[in-house]
């Protein structure tokens, strides 16, 4: 254990915020689908950004990787150390302070610990809304949602944390802050450097803070439960709730049948207010006028012959979204599962998941697919439990590579993405070196090495180093 560098970063930040190997807590070496345990020099939590920067300059003077971590709620295993020893967690979760709010110019600029569960509430006490809404938003963190351009459940109208992001603060890979917070929605001043970190998941700095775009929140919110014979009349359904003057829509979430039998089995509890059925489709709307667009969506779903319900007040709408945001939760309790998080034009899912019922079944008889997602922008999560009866781990490892590649070729084919909103982390890395152009791969790489020029932000995420397999 190098003990220099220890004594350092506790000069850094305080002996109080430095743990290493012995003192250190599971939750900062164990990603959130418990797939990657790793091992971490030090666990460093600085209080502020110039802490932070002072802990980046101290671990690049020693030649020591870094590896950034919010919340831990990734899905791709890009907040964890690996098995090595040798790399420093830098955990900003002391980092939660609101800097400011500008309520005349819809902005705030945070922290980047701040969780986002308190940054939207903080925004809502000011009469404003920050709409990103995840499934881990009472733990995941702003700085998180930022380096993994984190999308959510209502993309379809504000879209994904990229457009949300009017600035960032950022301390680079040799220690210095660059600080473009901005409440700007018009600089045209040079390359625009902050899309070169969103989405970057700490490969390229460290976002420390973020100034967010705030909106003026809808008078009234309408949500409703529906279900659909087949994917074809979701799809008409989302073309037709689209185009309505009277109530705009933001949310619009599929959920097929396998996906609601494992919430009503691990959460028998959570009121399933409709009969079982191929596809149930969430929907929630933005309304000026509550009872003329209650008026209109009545009409609108007479017109689909659905069978449906809506809601008369928040408590109801909370707990029809209770059954969406539990899918993911009874998934994890069934076991580990093979999961794929991809994005396709609408107009291509039909087809896709037409493909699937017959080519899956061919690779692994009688595997349970488990659709849900945000067909209002495409990002479908298909994911694939193991058959009845069959170990889950033994499942993982026989039928993974082959399961992939069966759904990320048909995805690809039909213009879509294998990675839309989860990012790449170290579960993706092989597939992106795989399916991504070369030129593409080039440019990546281009600006990765002239922005970490030593590899040590986030090393071997993302981008595949040398030799590195997935």
């Amino acid at each position: 254990m190098n003990q220099g560098l220890l004594d350092e970063l506790r000069a850094c930040v305080g002996a109080a915020h430095v743990a290493c190997e012995g003192e250190l807590d599971d939750g900062y070496l164990v990603d959130a689908r418990k797939r990657y345990f790793g091992r971490a020099l030090a666990v460093v939590r600085p209080g502020n950004t110039a802490e932070a920067a002072a802990v980046v300059r101290t671990c690049a003077a020693h030649g020591v990787p870094i590896v950034p971590q919010g919340g831990n709620t990734g899905l791709v295993g890009g907040g964890v150390p690996n098995d090595s020893g040798r790399e420093v967690v830098l955990q900003l979760g002391r980092m939660q302070s609101i800097r400011s709010i500008d309520p005349d110019n819809l902005s705030m600029t945070v922290d980047a610990g701040c969780v986002l569960q308190q940054v939207r509430e903080h925004a809502r006490t000011h009469g404003l809304l920050f709409p990103l809404s995840i499934g881990s938003q009472g733990s995941c963190t702003i700085g998180g949602n930022m380096a993994t351009n984190a999308g959510g459940s209502q993309v379809v109208h504000y879209g994904n944390a990229r457009e949300l992001c009017l600035g960032l603060e950022v301390v680079t890979a040799a220690g210095e802050i660059w600080n473009g917070l901005s409440g700007l929605r018009k600089d045209n001043s040079g390359y625009d450097l902050r899309d070169l970190f969103i989405g970057s998941e700490g490969t390229l700095g460290i976002i420390t803070a973020a100034s967010l775009k705030l909106f003026a929140p809808p008078a009234a919110t309408l949500t409703a439960l529906l279900a659909c014979a087949d994917i074809d009349t979701a799809i008409t359904l989302l073309a037709r709730l689209r185009t309505g003057t009277t109530a705009q829509l933001t949310g619009f979430e599929v959920m097929a049948r396998h996906a609601m039998q494992l919430v009503a089995s691990h959460f028998p509890q959570i009121p399933q207010p409709l009969k079982p059925a191929p596809w149930t489709i969430l929907v929630e709307f933005a309304a000026d006028d509550e009872e003329r667009a209650r008026d209109w969506l009545h009409a609108r779903l007479v017109e689909t012959d659905c069978d449906a319900v809506t809601a008369s007040n928040q408590t109801q709408a909370d707990a029809l979204w209770r059954l969406r945001d539990a899918i993911p939760l009874a998934q994890a309790r069934e076991g580990l599962n093979i999961k794929h998080d991809i994005a396709l034009p609408v107009s291509q899912i039909g087809g896709f998941l037409r493909e699937m019922d017959t080519a899956l079944p061919a690779l692994v008889p009688d595997v349970r697919t488990v659709v849900f997602g945000h067909l209002g922008d495409g990002n479908l999560h298909f994911n694939l439990q193991a058959p009845e009866g069959v170990s889950p781990a033994e499942f993982l490892l026989r039928h993974e590579a082959n399961c992939n590649a069966c759904v990320h070729d048909a995805v690809m084919t039909r213009g879509g993405s294998f990675a839309a909103e989860h990012g790449i982390g170290r579960l993706r890395r092989s597939e992106l070196a795989r399916r991504k152009s070369p030129v593409a791969l080039a440019m990546m790489r281009s600006i990765k090495q002239a922005l970490d020029p030593h590899n040590l932000m986030n090393p071997g995420r993302v981008l595949q180093d040398a030799g590195q397999d997935a």
